[in-house]
């Protein structure tokens, strides 16, 4: 966890630990901080998660949960969580496995990358896309922004689409494969910068930006 929310090792437990050696060290560091106020953060996520899974009763919701929580502490890729979510709950079908996988460990991967920050007094995150074809028009338009863990956007709105699914973070939509970079230094930042920031997006100086941080 320290290295994926201090470094560019990677996206994920399993890249960050695979590039620096220390799997099992950061496996256990992670173990151990889930038993502290950032576990208690995370499970309330993972219930929120649950909740909303429409498809499922919502008691089998809350173990697939627990199993998608689980699975990506010990640094399990999505593809291998499905089949096991496939295994566990057979009557799971195989695309919706595969969605709730995808969907549910990069909502869990930013619910625990938010705990992390909101306990190191990180307020704000930068909006990372994947950069390729399939990232959404409406989180293209996300990419590169500045915003505030308390004031999640709605990328739909911001974009003037019909249909929006509410007001969210990066990697908490189905199919996401965005993630949240917490902002450490403003230093590292190129200003002017987009902010998300009472609804809209606007361009802002550091010296702006720093009136409402």
């Amino acid at each position: 966890m320290v290295t994926h929310l201090f470094s560019d090792a990677g996206r994920t437990w399993r890249q960050a630990a695979r590039k620096n050696s220390r799997g099992r060290q950061l496996y256990e560091l992670l173990q151990t901080q889930m038993k502290g106020p950032m576990g208690s953060i995370v499970l309330a996520q993972i219930r929120s998660n649950a909740e909303i899974i429409r498809t499922l009763p919502l008691s089998i919701s809350e173990q697939v949960n627990a199993h998608v929580l689980q699975g990506t502490l010990a640094g399990l890729r999505a593809s291998v969580i499905a089949e096991q979510i496939k295994a566990f709950f057979p009557d799971v079908t195989k695309a919706k496995a595969g969605l709730i996988a995808r969907t549910e460990t990069s909502k869990t991967q930013t619910a625990l990358t938010q705990a992390r920050s909101e306990l190191l007094g990180l307020d704000w995150y930068i909006w990372r896309t994947s950069k390729d074809s399939r990232v959404r028009d409406s989180h293209k338009l996300m990419d590169g922004v500045l915003i505030k863990w308390a004031a999640p956007p709605s990328p739909e709105k911001l974009e003037g689409a019909d249909r929006t699914y509410g007001n969210y973070h990066a990697g908490c939509i189905f199919n996401c494969r965005c993630y949240p970079e917490p902002v450490i230094d403003l230093d590292l930042i190129q200003w002017p910068a987009l902010v998300y920031h009472g609804g809209s997006l606007r361009r802002m100086t550091r010296r702006q930006f720093e009136r409402i941080a």
